[in-house]
């Protein structure tokens, strides 16, 4: 499994790529801008995500921005439903504004709230389908 980890956060970067290591290659990308070059780059590469942690509060794009962004792309490229790749949310904020944006303005697929913790990561990959 490819994984995009999008995080300003060193240790936050850290923390997902020791978690994340055992499921598959982990790419990093610091904000919205650079997650959605690695989006380009990957498919460019024939290589694309199935996995991507997207954390919210983000410098230069947040991550409900670069998300808009990724699944306006996904449609041009014709990605058939269901095929996009997924992606969990990860966030200080557990309020319902950003929930609801998360899920039903931009197409998350899951959303975790910091602090992230092993067991959460396991429960959305099993929900997910992806383990």
């Amino acid at each position: 499994m490819r994984i995009l980890i999008v995080e300003d956060d060193f240790i936050g970067r850290k923390v997902l790529q020791r978690l994340l290591l055992e499921y598959g290659e982990c790419d990093v990308a610091v904000d919205g801008l650079e997650a959605v070059k690695a989006f380009d780059l990957a498919w460019t590469a024939g290589m694309p995500y199935d996995l991507l942690f997207l954390d919210i509060m983000m410098p230069n794009m947040s991550g409900h921005d670069a998300l808009k962004i990724i699944r306006e792309k996904e449609r041009s490229m014709a990605v058939a439903p269901g095929r996009e790749a997924k992606v969990i949310m990860t966030t200080a904020l557990d309020d319902v504004k950003n929930v609801t944006q998360a899920f039903f303005q931009g197409g998350a697929s899951g959303y975790l709230v910091k602090p992230i913790e092993r067991q959460n990561v396991v429960e959305e990959l099993q929900k997910l389908g992806l383990i």
